[in-house]
């Protein structure tokens, strides 16, 4: 079994940058739908599991469907969602799944410019929370 792996956007891109000892199954840019799509046949299993999918859902997407999906194949010991940092309401779905599961939300606390990225030292603060 992996000891951590990462899936997700493009969050999950920059946070493995600081967890390199992570696998990633992440891409810029893909929401959840597109992710599920691609990736719905991968084994999410790991000690370690953080997703970051929602940045880039929009109305077409049925986020918390996708999110329920995605968690449903998830083995860990661990379980950490990175909180999107925009659109309460895909938070909203965020928490949900995390709570049914007894997961932890970690908020981004430190943006770039864009209000959707981590800064560098945003990322850094993830990675340190993710054990």
């Amino acid at each position: 079994m992996l000891d951590c792996l990462i899936v997700g956007d493009s969050i999950a891109v920059g946070t493995q940058h600081f967890k390199p000892e992570c696998r990633a199954i992440a891409k810029g840019g893909i929401n959840s739908f597109q992710w599920n799509k691609k990736n719905g046949n991968q084994s999410l299993g790991a000690k370690v599991v953080v997703i970051s999918l929602g940045s880039n859902d929009h109305e077409g997407v049925r986020t918390l469907w996708e999110l329920q999906q995605i968690r449903s194949r998830v083995h860990a010991d661990r379980v950490y969602w990175i909180m999107p940092a925009i659109k309460p309401n895909i938070q909203n779905m965020v928490k949900l799944v995390a709570e049914d599961y007894g997961d932890m939300v970690l908020p981004i606390n430190r943006l770039q410019p864009d209000k959707v990225h981590p800064s560098w030292a945003g990322y850094r603060e993830l990675a340190e929370q993710i054990k």
